[in-house]
């Protein structure tokens, strides 16, 4: 009698793999952005703040975490 309604999944397996994915590169993307703290309050330190891996690298990262993201979404699955 117990009969058992189910519904089709959005997303796969592997549509929740990409999704991992790109949120592991968001990840390192903020963690290499994260950071540039002087000791010295009076000290500006521009070489720290303005490096090329806090200007370039970890944004790219980022963007490149949601392009991962919105393949994910829209990938379709296996039938």
């Amino acid at each position: 009698m117990s009969e058992k309604s189910t519904t089709p999944s959005l997303f796969t397996r592997d549509n929740y793999m990409w999704m991992l994915i790109g949120l592991v590169v968001i990840a390192i993307g903020m963690l290499l952005m994260a950071g540039g703290k002087s000791d010295d309050p009076n000290v500006f330190k521009a070489d720290e703040v303005y490096s090329t891996r806090r200007i370039t690298i970890a944004p790219l990262l980022i963007l490149a975490g949601l392009v991962i993201e919105i393949y994910a979404i829209f990938k379709k699955g296996k039938k």
